[in-house]
């Protein structure tokens, strides 16, 4: 009898143990994964939660964040690809290209400047 208790002990030892690394191994956030992916990267900033403002179709909001946890929400004008505020914690270069890449998508390329896409 003390022989068969071990050998269950031992098989429910290795299933749970394989149960966990399986679990972990199948869980987003294992590693330090990010929970969700990205929207639009351009180096190490990237940008998402994106909308547009109903008065100024031409202003888009969206938040941007880089690989050193910085997050801050920035305005853009889509008609001179101006981002506002001028200054924060993410770098402003990447930041300026991720808001003309959305520009860029989100608009028609043969409007004239200004003119929403429909």
């Amino acid at each position: 009898m003390r022989i068969v208790g071990w050998v269950v002990a031992g098989l429910f030892t290795r299933r749970l143990w394989a149960g966990l690394v399986a679990l972990w191994l199948l869980l987003p956030s294992a590693g330090g994964a990010a929970l969700a992916a990205p929207g639009l990267c351009v180096g190490p900033v990237c940008g998402d939660e994106i909308s547009r403002i109903a008065k100024y179709p031409w202003q888009l909001r969206l938040r941007v964040s880089d690989q050193e946890n910085h997050r801050e929400r920035i305005l853009v004008d889509c008609r001179n690809g101006g981002i506002s505020p001028q200054l924060g914690p993410v770098d402003r270069a990447y930041a300026a290209a991720v808001a003309r890449r959305y520009c860029r998508l989100t608009w028609r390329s043969d409007a004239p400047s200004g003119a929403p896409r429909s």
